[in-house]
This record gives C-alpha cells, structure tokens and sequence, in this order.
C-alpha cells in the first residue's frame, strides 16, 4: 500500500464518500428493480425466460470480479472505484434496450459483471475506512446502499406510475448517478500499492468455518434477492395489481431494509446477534407467509415489507461472526461473502423456474421455508467476545479477497453486497 498517512480527519470524511458511493452503487438496483415487468413485456419473454436472462448477471459478476482486484492494484483505489462505478451506472440503459430473449441476456451480462466489479472495488475500500477508523460503519454502509436503492426504487415507482418508457427512464438515471458517482469518487482514499508488492490472489475457497455462518447469510440474501426482482411482478401477475403499485411494493421493500440497516447496530448492541437474527428470522418467515396466503395487494405489500425488516441485518452479522470465527478472518469473511454474493444472483433466477413450472406462489413457499431457516441457525453467529478492526491490508490485497465477497443484496446484486469487503456489499448486498 501507498506510504501515504491519513489523519483521521481525512478518514472520516472519506467514510462519507464511500458511503455515497454505496448509495449510487444501490440506486442503480433499484432503478432497474422496479422495471422489470416492462423490461420483460418489452422483450417479449416468459416468467421462465426471464428466470433464465436473470442468472446472466451471476455469470457475468462470477466471470469479471476476479478482475476488480488488478484494477485496483494497478491503477489505485480511487481511480479504480471511479472507472469501475461509472461502467456500472451506464450498464443500466443495456436490459430496457434488448427486444428478445438472447439481446436480455447478453445485456444482464455485462450488467452483472460492472455490478460485480464496482461492489469488490466499494467495499475494499469500506473495509479499508472502517479499519483505520478502528469501528464498524460497514452496517451504516449497507443502509446507504439501501437508501440509494430506495430512491432509484421511488423514481422507478413514479417512471411506472406515468407509464414512462423505460428506456428513456434508464437512460436519464444513468447519466444522473454516473455524474454523482464521479463526484463522490473524489472523496476516497487514494490508496495505492507499492511497487514491489505481488498481485492479489484471484480467488479463494471458503474455508469449513464459514459454511454455517455462509447458509444464514444464504437464507437471507435469496430472500433479498427475489423480493427485489419478483415482488412487482408478484403483485402484477398474481393479485392483478396497477404498474405503479407493483414497482410501489419493491419501494416498500427497500424502504423497510435501509430502516432496519440504519438502525440494526444499536438493535445488535442491545439484543446480540444471536437473538436479533431469530427474532429477526422469524419476522422474516411471517412476512414470506403473508405474501404466500395474500389476497390482495395490501396484505401482500405488508408480507414484502415485514420481508425486508427481517433479513435487513442478517448479512452483516454474517460477516461479524466470520470475522471472529476462526484464524484466518480475511478468508472466512470472503467465503461467506462468496455464498451470499452467489445466492444474491441465482435467486430470481430459480424463483423464475420454479414459478414456470409451478407458479409464483410456490416460489415464495420456498422464500417462506428458507427464512425460518435464520432463526433455526441463529446459534451458529454467537461468539465468545469481539475482536477490533486489524491493520489494514494493502489496497490490492483487500481487493482481491474481496473478489470473493461481494454482496448484496446482494445485494446485495444484489444485488447486493457483502460485509468486510463486498457488502452486503449490495453489502451487497446483495452486501448488496
């Protein structure tokens, strides 16, 4: 890493602009969330073609984020993030651009890969802040980036709402969040290899001690992930509800995650982690059951917002507990990222299959099964005490374990996004 020393003043405000960054990265999601069910009529395509064109992005992220950590080791932090951002926000015009079915997967390609990038380049240097700052913030970093997609969310509500075409819709928000993400790269620590330091490792396995920790994160961040991309078409295609309150209900959704993110360090500090991802679980399977026994749009809505309050501080427990869980911490969080990161992207993907063989309803069964399964494994994240934020690795280093940690929500892309290095990322999530 470059020689250079930060005061923490300089730290602190680079925290902000990260977490700005975050808030792009999210708006982004959202923006293209709330449009699916027009991207899909556009394209003239199944719910199981859809299903198909949506696993695209996972191969894209899988096949480019071994990528993102070169980029930062050659070219730096701050110039990486800021090339590396920008490519995702202009990704967003490709999807609302494809006519068919092979155009839509080529589009969520290149979609997936940006996202994939950007997300390793923003939470290696989150990871990087929230070390010398000696505190987490990558919890706050994750409710930013679920700010963010909250307003790309409400915008897209609105572009639905007026029967705007999403091409036109698209490509006004990418301008807009590539200039803002271009601004608030400014603001980054400009970290930089030194020279006689070797290129990250491309990928790592997940070590045993972060498969337990990685289901819950799993559990999780699937249900993310196909409350993102399916809720407003659940609501078109099963209730019969308007275009506007269908993408309304993804807005709902992040509305309750980026609250429960905000607010999820002071509700952890309070109740610990263990009890907090039960109740939390919990919380989560009645909402999945609400929205599988709704008859109307209301009660469905309310089952996607109780969704999103439940598994909004999962992923960065996840993370937490990986951290703590054995005596490699970088590895152990970078499997678990790599799990959440995963199940982020392959999410929309099975809810469309299994809706294309069965229906729409069957597929949230599954989310409903899936997110009692956080209350059932909440023991695995109790730990025997806290550790502090380590030295800083190098800008490279950090990036390249990131690799396999993206997330988000899942989101974090989430989707996106995965705790110490990709968020949720999404973070993101799917921290991300």
């Amino acid at each position: 890493m470059s020689a250079v020393v930060y005061d923490r003043r300089e730290v602190k405000r680079s925290r902000y602009a990260v977490a700005a960054v975050f808030a792009v990265h999210g708006a982004v999601t959202g923006s293209f969330a709330t449009r699916v069910p027009w991207i899909q009529d556009h394209a003239s395509v199944s719910a199981g073609q859809l299903g198909l064109a949506l696993a695209f992005p996972a191969i894209g992220a899988s096949v480019a984020m071994p990528l993102a950590g070169g980029v930062s080791h050659r070219f730096g932090a701050r110039a990486a993030l800021r090339g590396l951002l920008a490519l995702w926000t202009l990704a967003l015009v490709l999807p609302a651009l494809s006519p068919n079915l092979l155009t839509l997967c080529l589009a969520l390609f290149v979609y997936g890969a940006t996202a994939g990038m950007a997300d390793v380049a923003m939470n290696a240097l989150g990871v990087e802040v929230e070390n010398r700052l000696n505190k987490s913030i990558m919890s706050g970093l994750h409710g930013m980036w679920s700010a963010g997609a909250l307003v790309g969310s409400a915008a897209g509500t609105l572009a639905a709402h007026l029967g705007t075409d999403a091409r036109v819709h698209h490509a006004l928000a990418a301008v807009a969040l590539t200039l803002l993400g271009v601004v608030a790269c400014q603001g980054v620590l400009d970290l930089r290899a030194t020279e006689d330091e070797e290129p990250p490792p491309r990928f790592a396995l997940p070590p045993k001690s972060a498969l337990l920790i990685g289901a819950i994160g799993f559990c999780a961040v699937f249900a993310e992930g196909a409350s993102l991309d399916w809720s407003a078409i659940y609501l078109r295609d099963v209730l019969g509800s308007s275009a506007g309150l269908a993408a309304a209900c993804t807005t709902g959704f992040t509305l309750t995650m980026a609250l429960a993110r905000l607010a999820g360090d002071a509700v952890v500090d309070r109740f610990g982690p263990v009890r907090t991802v039960r109740v939390c679980g919990l919380l989560a399977a009645g909402g999945a059951l609400l929205v599988v026994l709704a008859q109307n749009t209301a009660l469905a809505m309310t089952g996607f917002a109780l969704l999103g309050l439940g598994i909004a501080v999962v992923v960065p427990l996840c993370f937490a507990a990986a951290g703590r869980s054995g005596p490699n911490p970088a590895q152990a969080i970078a499997g678990v990222a790599t799990i959440t990161y995963a199940s982020g992207l392959i999410a929309p993907s099975v809810i469309g299959t299994v809706a294309d063989a069965t229906s729409l309803v069957t597929s949230f069964v599954l989310v409903t099964v899936l997110t009692f399964g956080l209350a059932a494994l909440a023991g695995v994240l109790r730990t025997s005490g806290r550790t502090t934020a380590g030295k800083s690795g190098t800008t490279g280093g950090v990036a390249g374990s990131a690799t396999g940690e993206a997330g988000t929500t899942a989101g974090e892309a989430g989707t996106t996004a995965g705790g110490a290095s990709a968020a949720e990322a999404k973070v993101p999530d799917h921290r991300p």
